[in-house]
C-alpha cells in the first residue's frame, strides 16, 4: 500500500462541483475553480467529497469531476476522491477513481441504512477489496465506529487515515491512542463542519489535519488561519475565529445543508460561476447571501 503524505503548505482543499443553468457539471468552471486555488498551495485536493456534492453525482458525473481534478492538479499535491453511499456505487466509484489516477479515497457513510459495527466495518473492507487505493475512513453519520472497530480498521493495510466528523473529542482521543498501539502511522483529520472553529482543540489530542471548505471560497482567509495555526499564533487565529468563522457558523446553522450551499455561493462571489446546489440542498436566500458577503468582507479586512 502506497504511503500518502500531505505537505504542510496550506489547508486541505475540498472543491465544489459547479453546475450550469441546466444542472449539468460545468467542466470549464470546475477547472477554473481548481486552477485558481492551486497557487494558494493547498495541502491536498479532496475531489467529489461532501463539499463537492458527492451525494448528488451519477457515476458518469463523478468520473468527469475526478478526471478533471486529477488532470488540473497534475501531481502538485495528493488527490483524494470521495466514495460512499450504496455499496455497489461506492465500489464502482473506487474502481473508477483508481483508473483515473486518484491517490486515495475518502470513504463516506453508506446510504440510508444503519448497520451494526461489524456491518459498517465490512462496508469499508468491501471497498478496500475492490481497489489498490489507500482509504481514509470517515467517522460520521451512519458510520460511527467504536474503538474496537477502529482497532480492526487500522490493522487493515488499506486504511491509512481516520477522519472524525462526530465531534466527540474523548472518543477521537481513544481512536488516536488505538492507532498508536497498532504501531502504524495513521493520519487523523478533523472533519467537522467548518473545522477551523474546533481545530485548536483537535490539535491538542493529536489530530493536526483538518478539512477546509472555506478554502474553496476564500483561500486567502483560510490560508491566513492556517498560517496562524501552524505558526502557533493563537491570538491571530482567535481573531479570525471570532470575526469570521464564528459568524459563518452561525449563518451556516440556520438552514440544513448550508455547509455546502454557502461555500458554493462564496465561490461564485469570488468570480467562478459555480451554479446552484442540487436537491435536497437549497441555495442561500437573498438575505443570507447578503450576510455571507458581509462576513467574507469582514474576514478579508482581518487578513489585510
Amino acid at each position: 500500500m502506497t504511503d500518502l503524505t500531505f505537505p504542510a503548505t496550506g489547508p486541505l482543499f475540498f472543491p465544489v462541483t459547479p453546475f450550469d443553468d441546466r444542472g449539468r457539471v460545468e467542466v470549464g468552471a470546475l477547472e477554473a475553480h481548481l486552477a485558481s486555488r492551486l497557487p494558494h498551495r493547498p495541502g491536498g485536493v479532496f475531489i467529489a467529497c461532501g463539499t463537492g456534492e458527492f451525494h448528488a453525482l451519477s457515476l458518469a458525473e463523478y468520473s468527469t469531476v475526478v478526471e478533471h481534478g486529477v488532470r488540473v492538479t497534475a501531481g502538485a499535491v495528493p488527490v483524494v476522491a470521495g466514495t460512499g453511499g450504496p455499496l455497489g456505487h461506492a465500489v464502482a466509484c473506487a474502481v473508477e477513481a483508481e483508473r483515473l489516477g486518484a491517490d486515495a479515497l475518502l470513504v463516506l457513510p453508506p446510504y440510508l441504512v444503519a448497520g451494526p459495527q461489524q456491518g459498517i466495518v465490512a462496508y469499508v473492507e468491501a471497498i478496500a477489496a475492490a481497489t489498490r487505493l489507500p482509504l481514509i475512513v470517515y467517522h460520521r453519520g451512519a458510520s460511527q465506529f467504536s474503538v474496537d472497530s477502529i482497532e480492526r480498521l487500522v490493522a487493515n493495510p488499506s486504511v491509512i487515515g481516520i477522519k472524525d466528523g462526530v465531534g466527540d473529542v474523548a472518543l477521537a482521543q481513544e481512536f488516536v491512542l488505538a492507532a498508536e498501539r497498532s504501531g502504524r502511522d495513521i493520519l487523523f483529520f478533523n472533519g467537522l463542519l467548518t473545522a477551523e472553529l474546533s481545530q485548536l482543540a483537535y490539535r491538542s489530542i493529536g489530530i493536526p489535519l483538518y478539512s477546509s471548505a472555506v478554502f474553496a471560497m476564500a483561500p486567502d482567509i483560510a490560508g491566513a488561519f492556517f498560517t496562524a495555526y501552524t505558526g502557533m499564533d493563537v491570538a491571530a487565529a482567535r481573531r479570525l475565529l471570532d470575526g469570521f468563522y464564528a459568524p459563518l457558523v452561525r449563518l451556516r446553522d440556520r438552514v440544513p445543508g448550508y455547509a455546502v450551499s454557502l461555500i458554493k455561493a462564496g465561490v461564485t462571489l469570488d468570480g467562478v460561476p459555480a451554479g446552484s446546489v442540487r436537491a435536497p440542498l437549497v441555495d442561500p436566500s437573498p438575505e443570507h447571501l447578503a450576510e455571507l458577503t458581509a462576513i467574507l468582507e469582514r474576514g478579508r479586512e482581518l487578513v489585510k
